[in-house]
């Protein structure tokens, strides 16, 4: 009899803000915006709980970091570009197997009253972006 499969663990990091200028239009470039990003790592954390050390687990300290540098640096036409971005970010660490990457842009140009665009790519270690 095989064990169970169980589900990867997770950690998220939700609401990491900066301030970028992505965009197609010249106002998005030039002005810029807030963009507010979620990340989702799948990952093994057993190991780090085991051993008690930081070495061992993703450090969302740093992931959060380098999400911060992606939005407010090299300026990019399309979220989804930037998603991409992100996740092969997260990605770039063995430990994480998948990832799930949201980009909130609140201030898109839309010409009618709205909330929110949110864009979520999915990303699994091993796939081609």
């Amino acid at each position: 009899m095989s064990s169970p499969v169980l589900p990867p663990d997770v950690i998220e990091i939700r609401g990491i803000r900066g301030f970028g200028r992505h965009g197609v239009f010249e106002h998005e470039r030039a002005d810029g915006q807030e963009f507010v990003v979620d990340v989702r790592l799948e990952l093994d954390t057993r190991p780090a709980a085991a051993s008690d050390d930081l070495a061992d687990t993703v450090n969302y300290g740093v992931v959060a970091e380098q999400v911060h540098r992606a939005i407010e640096n090299d300026p990019v036409d399309l979220i989804e570009t930037l998603a991409q971005r992100i996740a092969d970010l997260c990605l770039a660490d063995r430990r994480v197997t998948a990832t799930a990457v949201t980009i909130h842009k609140p201030s898109a140009p839309i010409s009618v009253p709205f909330d929110d665009v949110v864009l979520t790519v999915q990303r699994r270690a091993g796939e081609f972006s």
